[in-house]
């Protein structure tokens, strides 16, 4: 029977169906060859079936596959220690999860919890996942309407502009949740003078500053974390997606002053398990010994430059950091997906305009030059 029959059709769905991955490679049922320029919305970071992720996998399933939270495991141990070895020097706790959104929730949880105040301040664009509160915090109406009333006490406001973020920030604001790149919205990359704006007006207010880096963490932007670039500590950050190689998994981190002012309980069944945490140690140890995000940094300013020299009038505009980039169009993006896709190379959207391209930070120079041709060929016949 075909899957696709039987699921509940909440979200688009896009042929074909693949069976098999390896690095930038994805092979559907009829034998055909893809190159993955989305990274499954970024969690492939390292590709399809990395061999240590796989060994470790393999590894750990011997042992133990799951524990309930409250316990801990040799593999829950060496993950949390691995993570907070590169983590911002600042934030020394961590709550582990499945997702992103679980991610995002438990944030705004402590946040809360900790300040005693209800106001959460995001920003107009931003996306930060589907869950309640996650989703209360994202912006798109389209994602937000079927499911209201949402979780009170959220305000959005335009992005880049400090201005509106310091009138919207004020004594009962327990948090500012912010993307230093918005994916979804359509990679913005968030001004020089943004996060730390943003820094300066929550520590005026008594807010705490989240950073979501479910999409742009582990590399993904030219940096190990993109937050590097602005130079600011957040009080929370958010981690998922490419996290574990392609394992669900989901990660909070904190500073020691926010678990100390921290009020109630908080717990996922399967936040830590082995499995996962094992895939982690493995992923975090191959991005750091291969320091991929300066492989991210020279493919993405080459590309960015060459797609920006382009003579193709249905660009409006050409964005991103290392390799999380956006090619906004004058037109809608769904035609240039579907050319890409009967050309061999798999992209996603970044709202109904934009072209996001999330490659593996392990693709091959060759896969990615036959990526950027195409996608060349694409917007000239746009």
């Amino acid at each position: 029977m075909d899957a696709r029959a039987v699921e509940f059709a909440c979200s688009p769905r896009r042929a074909p169906t693949f069976v098999r991955g390896l690095g930038a490679t994805l092979w559907d049922e009829g034998g055909n060859e893809y190159v993955d320029c989305g990274a499954s919305f970024g969690v492939g970071n390292l590709g399809h079936c990395h061999p240590a992720v796989v060994e470790a996998i393999t590894a750990q399933a011997r042992q133990l596959i799951h524990v309930g939270p409250t316990f801990g495991t040799d593999a829950k141990a060496a993950f949390t220690g691995r993570l907070l070895s590169v983590a911002p020097r600042n934030l020394r706790r961590v709550f582990l999860s499945n997702s992103g959104s679980e991610a995002v929730e438990a944030a705004l949880k402590f946040a809360r919890a900790a300040t005693g105040r209800p106001k959460v301040v995001a920003a107009m664009r931003g996306f930060h996942g589907r869950t309640m509160g996650a989703l209360s915090a994202t912006w798109r109406r389209d994602f937000r309407e079927p499911f209201e009333p949402l979780v009170p006490g959220f305000v959005h406001v335009p992005y880049n502009d400090i201005d509106a973020l310091r009138k919207a920030v004020g004594g009962d604001t327990a948090a500012v949740i912010l993307e230093a790149v918005q994916g979804e919205g359509g990679v913005h990359v968030a001004s020089p003078e943004y996060l730390p704006a943003a820094r300066e007006i929550c520590d005026a207010a008594g807010a705490l500053l989240i950073l979501d880096e479910v999409q742009t963490g582990m590399g993904r932007t030219g940096r190990l974390f993109a937050v590097e670039r602005w130079g600011v500590e957040p009080d929370l950050l958010t981690l998922a997606k490419s996290l574990a190689g392609g394992v669900p998994i989901g990660a909070t981190l904190a500073t020691e002053a926010v678990e100390r002012a921290f009020k109630g309980s908080h717990n996922s069944t399967f936040g830590g398990n082995p499995l996962a945490c094992a895939a982690g140690s493995a992923a975090i140890d191959v991005v750091v010994r291969g320091k991929l995000w300066e492989r991210a940094e020279t493919l993405g300013s080459r590309a960015l430059e060459e797609l920006r020299g382009l003579e193709a009038p249905a660009v409006r505009e050409v964005r991103g950091l290392g390799l999380m980039i956006g090619i906004e169009l004058r037109g809608k993006a769904a035609p240039v997906l579907e050319a890409l896709q009967e050309d061999g190379v798999i992209a996603i959207g970044g709202g109904s305009s934009v072209i996001r391209l999330l490659p593996p930070l392990v693709i091959t120079d060759a896969q990615w030059a036959r990526a950027i041709e195409s996608l060349g060929r694409a917007l000239r016949n746009g």
